[in-house]
């Protein structure tokens, strides 16, 4: 797996964004997020070693992941991305948007169907977001797609927008101040991803995690391998 992050920076954009990992780290770095800014690492897909091999290697791209990749301010530097993308066909290209408005106005014009290496997550951090995001993501022209609750701040009802989708992820917040998460919460989305036959991941409890009544407070090295305990991810057989 590569990180590519063209950019940096971004705003804060709903209810999901008030406890966002990558403003904490600016803040203790005394850099302004809000300054949307090109990264030495804009070329790293096509970059290439002495003997003409592409430094980064085949497979899964985590790209934007320090962003939002359709963020406006990037609009005069995405068209390049997506010319890397489209070299890189060897490597599926996997970015999270909470603009999922913005989608057709940032798309290249040969995206037709989508491009097969381009995989579109949709965050959606409650009922009102996603009553919002996901009617508009399940009409676009993706051939790739996955819905990201994370962090999920209250219960989620998406069984009607999951036609089409890959795989939906769950997870809580990180914080001290963090939401809590509600373990029924995560059970309920997962019973609807079942029935639908959609692959779902419990990617990490919250820093408060309510189960059966109790209430936990975890720390955040922790919140991944709990979650992985659980041991509730669902595939569908083939």
């Amino acid at each position: 797996m590569a990180m590519w992050n063209p950019w940096r920076g971004c705003h804060r954009h709903s209810e999901g964004c008030r406890f966002c990992y990558i403003h904490k780290g600016d803040a203790r770095r005394g850099v302004d997020t809000d300054d949307i800014v090109k990264t030495d690492r804009f070329y790293a897909p096509i970059a290439r070693k002495k003997n003409g091999e592409y430094k980064m290697k085949a497979g899964i791209v985590y790209l934007g992941f320090s962003t939002d990749f359709l963020l406006p301010e990037a609009d005069g530097w995405r068209g390049e991305c997506w010319d890397m993308i489209r070299e890189r066909s060897d490597c599926r290209f996997l970015f999270l948007t909470k603009r999922i408005d913005r989608f057709l106005d940032c798309v290249p014009s040969d995206w037709g169907s989508g491009y097969d290496n381009v995989i579109v997550g949709c965050t959606v951090e409650n009922q009102r977001r996603a009553e919002e995001r996901l009617p508009i993501f399940a009409d676009l022209p993706i051939r790739h797609r996955n819905i990201i609750c994370q962090p999920m701040l209250s219960p989620i009802h998406l069984e009607e927008y999951l036609d089409g989708v890959e795989l939906v992820v769950a997870g809580g917040e990180s914080d001290r101040n963090a939401r809590p998460l509600y373990y029924d919460w995560v059970l309920d989305l997962r019973a609807q991803c079942v029935r639908q036959r959609v692959a779902f991941e419990f990617r990490q409890c919250g820093t408060h995690f309510i189960k059966d009544g109790k209430a936990y407070t975890l720390q955040v090295r922790d919140l991944a391998s709990q979650a992985r305990k659980a041991n509730i991810n669902y595939a569908p057989l083939p």
